[in-house]
């Protein structure tokens, strides 16, 4: 358990005693394919990671639109926001698989902090790195064209968003998923994936896109004069 999160840049960064006090309040939970670990207003309940699987991060409005926030796999935090207000949860969590979450209940983590106020910092820095990723989403959809956002997204996802050490080639993720997280048509974003595939730049497979030349992506996703993160 330990292993898988060391392979993250936050936890790997954390003072030795907050990884050890998150490790003994740590809990397991399984989640089954589809069950929900929690839902949007849900009451907070503490600071998950993902040791197996993944977590489909998102909500469906009333008319049953679906908008998918992003795919949160190992060895990835995610829950820290009601961790600092106390408030609702703001949207669905939901597992893609079967899945493997570590849970530190909200309770006791608290009272640690509490006890030992000067780690709320390494708190925060989870949830400023994932407010900087959010930032850049929403420049890059207002200033670039459909063709940059899905190859930056692509190389986002293997560098798991700058929390990975290295990065993946081959990406579990379905064409439907990749164009609900940048609101996309399914047909635009699989017409930008398969001259991708044409150009050599990746490979489509049945639910996952394997990565040949992250240079070539690199120079469609940050073309001259762009944003870049």
């Amino acid at each position: 358990m330990r292993e898988t999160l060391l392979q993250g840049h936050w936890f790997q960064a954390l003072p030795p005693c907050f990884q050890d006090s998150l490790l003994a309040l740590a809990r397991q939970r399984e989640l089954a394919a589809g069950q929900y670990l929690f839902q949007r207003g849900d009451a907070p309940c503490g600071l998950y990671a993902v040791l197996d699987g993944a977590m489909r991060v998102g909500a469906v409005a009333t008319d049953g639109k679906e908008a998918l926030l992003t795919l949160i796999e190992a060895p990835h935090w995610f829950g820290e926001i009601s961790l600092f207000d106390g408030q609702p949860r703001t949207h669905d969590a939901q597992a893609e698989g079967p899945t493997r979450l570590l849970w530190i209940p909200q309770a006791p983590l608290l009272k640690w902090l509490e006890q030992q106020p000067q780690h709320w910092r390494d708190v925060a820095l989870l949830m400023s790195h994932k407010l900087r990723v959010v930032f850049v989403a929403l420049e890059q959809q207002s200033l670039l064209a459909a063709a940059p956002r899905v190859a930056h997204r692509l190389l986002q996802i293997a560098a798991g968003y700058g929390e990975l050490r290295g990065s993946r080639r081959v990406l579990q993720l379905s064409q439907e998923q990749l164009a609900l997280m940048l609101s996309l048509s399914r047909q635009t974003t699989n017409q930008i994936l398969k001259s991708l595939q044409q150009e050599g730049a990746l490979r489509l497979g049945y639910g996952e896109i394997e990565i040949i030349d992250p240079a070539r992506l690199q120079a469609l996703a940050n073309p001259a004069g762009t944003v870049t993160d």
